[in-house]
């Protein structure tokens, strides 16, 4: 479970010696704001703030640069329909907060070990014992969710370059098509390794 994130970067920086659980509360706080206030502006904030972010963490240029590579395609095209749907301002809003949340996802996980992740969300959901809720399940959840991020952005990297090796990089069927099979193909293979440990067999 210890690398299930694989980008913890140990450091000395006030980000690494924050508290998981006000790192955590904070990122839950700035997406609601950023979702619920959506706009160019905002999602400009948004976007400078975490590079600053980056810098102080002293986040490695390659996982910065892997991880905008891999949110290339995905963003081009949604910036691309979002702007033929209702202009550049508003695909400047979507796709900038998208950027600018998935960077702050980064320097969570860059900043925050695995494992105190994992502590603080299954003392943070103790109370909800009684209500049939298993903290150790819900963490691991969350864990496999933001693991899942870098995952799909690869795919996605991958599946660009076999369609432009084939010159269908313009073919949307090309590049869209193997990338949601090969994700779920991820996903069930997940749940399998999982059920294979007896884990969540309910």
């Amino acid at each position: 479970m210890s690398d299930l994130l694989g980008v913890y970067q140990p450091g000395t920086t006030f980000l690494h010696r924050m508290p998981a659980g006000v790192k955590l509360t904070a990122m839950a706080v700035i997406s609601v704001v950023v979702v619920a206030y959506r706009s160019p502006a905002t999602s400009g904030v948004l976007v400078a703030v975490v590079l600053a972010l980056l810098a102080v963490a002293r986040v490695r240029l390659r996982l910065l640069a892997r991880t905008l590579r891999g949110l290339l395609m995905v963003m081009a095209l949604l910036t691309a329909w979002q702007a033929w749907q209702q202009g550049w301002a508003h695909a400047f809003a979507v796709v900038g907060a998208l950027v600018g949340l998935v960077l702050l996802a980064t320097v969570l996980t860059v900043t925050t070990s695995v494992d105190e992740l994992l502590d603080t969300l299954t003392r943070a959901l103790g109370p909800f014992r009684r209500l049939g809720v298993d903290p150790a399940l819900v963490a691991l959840a969350f864990s496999l969710m933001i693991r899942a991020i870098p995952t799909t952005l690869e795919i996605g990297r991958e599946t660009r370059q076999a369609a432009q090796a084939r010159g269908l990089d313009r073919n949307l069927r090309a590049l869209l098509t193997p990338m949601v099979i090969r994700s779920v193909a991820h996903a069930r293979a997940t749940g399998d390794a999982l059920h294979a440990r007896g884990i969540a067999d309910d």
